[in-house]
């Protein structure tokens, strides 16, 4: 007997996060502290953009964008911006900007094979960027645009990491990530635009590196 295929109405009465991917509920565990907090950073910093410049939504965690994918309802970043009208109901359509914030499960070869399968439905959705968010990693911030989905850029601490084209204009260092380390509101200007040998004088936040 085939299992009926769970809908966005099942998913609605789903108490915590969740996504309705391959017709079925996808549970999702709650975050850590250092995921949680860095998130929360993230969208503070994506609301101060949206209401400096009147455009779009900072989007917090455990927030249900509906999709018509063939195998994906849903996504629910743990931080994201998007370009539409708000509601009491699910968000219609992708967000603009997503944001992957690893937990403690999501490393391994089964974890990157599920991020990098995420990350294509996002882009198939019509996602521009997303941010692969690795807190335990050298490489911090991996920044995957849809138009070189196979070409991340990648921000290390000391960093000012950005989502073009995205969110124009937008970003953060990636300092602020972190609770423990000196942020932007009080380290010296220099230090958060160091230059790097080999950079030709240019500032750390106008040559990010490129996998």
């Amino acid at each position: 007997m085939r299992t009926r295929e769970a809908t966005l109405e099942d998913l609605a009465r789903v108490p915590g996060k969740a996504e309705l991917v391959n017709g079925r509920i996808v549970r999702m565990s709650p975050t850590g502290g250092l995921p949680g907090y860095a998130g929360r950073e993230i969208v503070a910093s994506l609301h101060a953009y949206s209401r400096r410049t009147g455009m779009g939504h900072a989007i917090p965690d455990n927030v249900a964008f509906t999709v018509t994918l063939p195998h994906r309802r849903s996504f629910s970043p743990d931080a994201a911006f998007y370009v539409g009208e708000l509601r009491m109901g699910f968000l219609t359509g992708a967000p603009r900007f997503a944001v992957e914030v690893r937990s403690e499960s999501d490393y391994g070869p089964a974890a990157e094979r599920r991020l990098a399968s995420k990350r294509a439905d996002y882009f198939a959705a019509g996602t521009v960027v997303v941010w692969d968010v690795d807190l335990l990693g050298a490489d911090v911030v991996r920044v995957y645009r849809a138009r070189e989905p196979e070409r991340p850029t990648v921000y290390r601490r000391g960093d000012v990491a950005a989502a073009e084209p995205a969110v124009p204009g937008w970003s953060m260092p990636v300092d602020d990530l972190f609770p423990d380390a000196t942020t932007s509101r009080t380290a010296p200007r220099a230090a958060r635009t160091r230059r790097r040998e080999g950079d030709r004088g240019a500032p750390a936040r106008s040559r990010p590196r490129r996998r």
